[in-house]
């Protein structure tokens, strides 16, 4: 279940939203909380250039009992110095007195424009406000949430999975600076089950491997990334291996929600590379044909120019193992390489790239190694958006 008006928090979370003056109209101020301790795993950007909100929340992920998560969208508050800093403990700690509770159980995500400083006097005015109670209470749903982390995003993201009486609720953005190497701009996932940190912590660098990870929209990797994961226990214990795999399956439908809301993006393109000399191999090729701008563009004109998928395998120049002789690619379910398909199917060819999901299947021909990576196609209005990013 995705993007559903009918979803609900697992039991035990509670959230808010409003309007901060961060952006000119609508919620940009988000909270969701646990009304009990809880037990939580994170993973952060490895970017050098790493903005304070992750600084801060790094610290207080360390200790495993995040029970809150604020997000503030349209600002990263990157590159923002000393000043910055003081700003993201400042909202962490407003945040903290108005749910009362420790200031390291609160992780905060700040996302937008780098290099400027947050509009502190708004943001204050606003939590002053909400903690006379005279703002909306905290009754926002998942979507409400989702929508109030958006900045170039055309749609909120939500997701929800089951195990037994357990629940599991995601909200994610980012559509743009996407080629994680953790996780993907901001993702929460907020859950009733009892699980141990050592549990919750294993199961999400799973999951996050396996999708967020492979994602890419355009190769940059942002300053902000921030995945976690808090559970709260209200429904008891769940089967670890069943609890996995909900998380990981929930994580993969956030995943291909981002890839195909990618900045200016018309169409969801898949990767599979099967028979590699092992997992690492198969997700560098395919990360560098998703990537590959003259592969995104051919995949945006329908234009089954295979050519250009082999020239993005081959650029992989440390991987001496490659034999084109062993490798395939096909386009769908149509092999084009290396039997060049006839004349006549070159129609059913441009049907396959004129498809709202393209798939792309490569085999090397070396081992059991495989990945599936996920990413968009390129458009014109990528370089709209980002040209006139700031003004």
């Amino acid at each position: 279940m995705s993007n559903d008006y009918s979803l609900r928090w697992p039991t035990g979370f509670r959230a808010y939203t409003g309007h901060g003056g961060l952006r000119e109209h609508g919620d940009d101020i988000s909270v969701v909380a646990s009304d009990r301790p809880s037990v939580s795993a994170a993973m952060f950007t490895k970017s050098l250039f790493a903005g304070p909100a992750v600084v801060l929340s790094r610290t207080h992920a360390a200790g495993r009992g995040l029970r809150a998560v604020t997000t503030l969208a349209q600002n990263a508050n990157v590159a923002t110095g000393r000043q910055g800093a003081e700003n993201a403990a400042e909202v962490v700690r407003r945040v903290a007195g108005m749910l009362g509770i420790p200031d390291g159980e609160v992780l905060i995500g700040s996302t937008g424009v780098i290099g400027r400083p947050l509009p502190m006097d708004t943001i204050r005015a606003h939590f002053d406000a909400a903690a006379e109670g005279a703002l909306t209470a905290f009754d926002a749903g998942p979507l409400d949430v989702a929508r109030a982390m958006m900045t170039t995003d055309t749609r909120p993201k939500t997701a929800a999975r089951t195990v037994g009486r357990t629940r599991l609720v995601g909200v994610a953005k980012g559509v743009g600076m996407l080629e994680p190497n953790m996780a993907t701009m901001l993702a929460y996932v907020f859950t009733d089950a009892e699980i141990s940190p050592d549990g919750l912590d294993g199961a999400l660098r799973a999951a996050v491997n396996r999708t967020f990870n492979c994602l890419s929209v355009d190769t940059d990797t942002s300053t902000s990334d921030t995945v976690a994961v808090i559970a709260n226990g209200a429904t008891g214990p769940v089967d670890p291996a069943e609890f996995s795999a909900a998380l990981y399956d929930l994580c993969l439908d956030l995943t291909r929600q981002l890839a195909s809301d990618g900045e200016g993006a018309t169409k969801l393109l898949r990767v599979t590379v099967g028979q590699a000399a092992d997992h690492g191999q198969a997700k560098r090729i395919a990360k560098s044909v998703v990537n590959s701008p003259l592969v995104k563009t051919a995949v945006h004109g329908a234009d089954p120019n295979w050519g250009r998928v082999l020239m993005a395998i081959g650029k992989n120049t440390d991987d001496t193992d490659i034999t084109p002789g062993d490798v395939t690619v096909r386009f769908g379910d149509i092999e084009v390489y290396p039997e060049e398909p006839a004349a006549d199917t070159l129609d059913a060819l441009t049907a396959v790239m004129r498809r709202d999901e393209v798939d792309i299947v490569i085999t090397l021909g070396l081992g059991k190694g495989e990945a599936t990576v996920y990413g968009c196609d390129l458009s014109a209005d990528y370089v709209r958006v980002n040209a006139d990013y700031t003004t």
